[in-house]
């Protein structure tokens, strides 16, 4: 029996593993930081023992609240993912399964690699309203890709969707998988119509180097990206220095930065309420956005989620507030949950790949419902 971590966004350390049923594990921090809540493993050897593998430590991970009530995943192809059972007690997390193969991978939610992220890329590339550019490089080299989606014209909106500022919140990139291949679908009518009112810049992964290196929420040198947006630097924030300064280029009329949420077991929106000098016809705006989603998807709700800030308070190093504030934008974070939704529960797989990329697909139904009165 050996349990592994050393691939594309694997993350965990081996205390003990000599005994199936008293398996001891720990999470490795992101670099140059405390963050620490993302693993992801791979358990070989195991087939057809009852295998308790302990997770210590959790206490003290970014959101320890974001164990209770929490089930991990696990696949035998990584393609598949089921919720398996798992207790969170005095400080350890503990997962109880019976591996029906030799090869079993675990994670906190299921994984989206950077060679997923690669082939979304590519396949986007190919249609023919699809512009690539690679505006800039992280911190460890990798590529900043932007897709540009329909022609620029002085007549459209501008749309900018951004996702996976902390690269351990995965569902972000499904839920970009299934919003771009929505839009590219040349046969549906909703995304044929936007695309003959808007442009959309996408950035599917804004954090490449976290996402290879098993981060929770830093990029490469310990960044935590979501609160760099005031001052980004080329030494400690390239990514949302290249993001930025692209888009006071093409300025915007409405932006979407999507996100996970550790503790909360809801999908939900946080606008922009405490910015200075609030355009309050744009924040009706957001709120009638929040109002279609939740018609169109029942995964989607509007009453649970973070505290409004007050007028004057609101961090500006955070992309929405930030956004919205430096472009009069429409600005929106949209979370979904690591565990499963409360209101509409599906046990089996929690919230999942396939439910965050059709939360995706809905959006563009929301956004087409309010696009006249941007």
């Amino acid at each position: 029996m050996k349990i592994s971590s050393n691939f594309d966004g694997g993350n965990i350390e081996v205390i003990e593993a000599e005994n199936p049923q008293n398996i001891r594990l720990r999470i490795r921090k992101d670099n140059q930081s405390d963050f620490f809540q993302w693993f992801y493993f791979r358990m070989t050897g195991a087939k057809g023992q009852l295998c308790a593998l302990s997770i210590e430590e959790v206490a003290d991970a970014a959101y320890p609240e974001g164990w209770e009530n929490y089930q991990a995943v696990a696949s035998y192809d990584r393609e598949n993912w089921f919720r398996v059972s798992t207790v969170y007690k005095n400080g350890t997390l503990t997962i109880q399964h019976v591996p029906e193969t030799d090869c079993v991978y675990y994670a906190y939610f299921a994984p989206y690699s950077m060679e997923r992220h690669h082939d979304l890329i590519a396949r986007c590339a190919r249609h023919e309203q699809v512009a690539l550019h690679s505006i800039g490089e992280t911190v460890d080299g990798q590529d900043m890709d932007l897709l540009t989606i329909g022609e620029s014209d002085s007549n459209k909106k501008v749309i900018w969707i951004i996702a996976r500022q902390h690269p351990g919140e995965t569902m972000a990139e499904w839920f970009m998988e299934g919003f771009l291949e929505r839009l590219l679908d040349d046969t549906d009518p909703v995304s044929r119509e936007l695309l003959k009112k808007c442009v959309f810049y996408a950035v599917p992964n804004m954090n490449p180097d976290g996402s290879r290196r098993g981060h929770l929420r830093t990029n490469a040198v310990g960044r935590n990206l979501n609160r760099e947006w005031h001052d980004p630097s080329l030494d400690h924030s390239p990514e949302v220095f290249y993001v930025r300064g692209k888009m006071d280029e093409t300025g915007m009329d409405l932006v979407l930065d999507v996100h996970g949420d550790e503790a909360l077991p809801y999908n939900f929106i946080a606008c922009f309420e405490g910015i200075p000098d609030i355009n309050e016809s744009q924040l009706d705006l957001a709120y009638d956005f929040q109002k279609e989603l939740a018609r169109l998807n029942p995964d989607f709700q509007t009453e649970k989620g973070y505290p409004k800030s007050a007028p004057g308070t609101a961090d500006l190093s955070m992309a929405t507030n930030q956004l919205a504030f430096r472009y009069n934008a429409v600005a929106m974070t949209l979370e979904m949950p690591f565990k499963d939704t409360v209101e509409t529960p599906y046990p089996e797989s929690g919230w999942s790949p396939e439910r965050a990329q059709k939360l995706g697909r809905s959006t563009l139904d929301a956004l087409w419902a309010i696009i006249d009165r941007l």
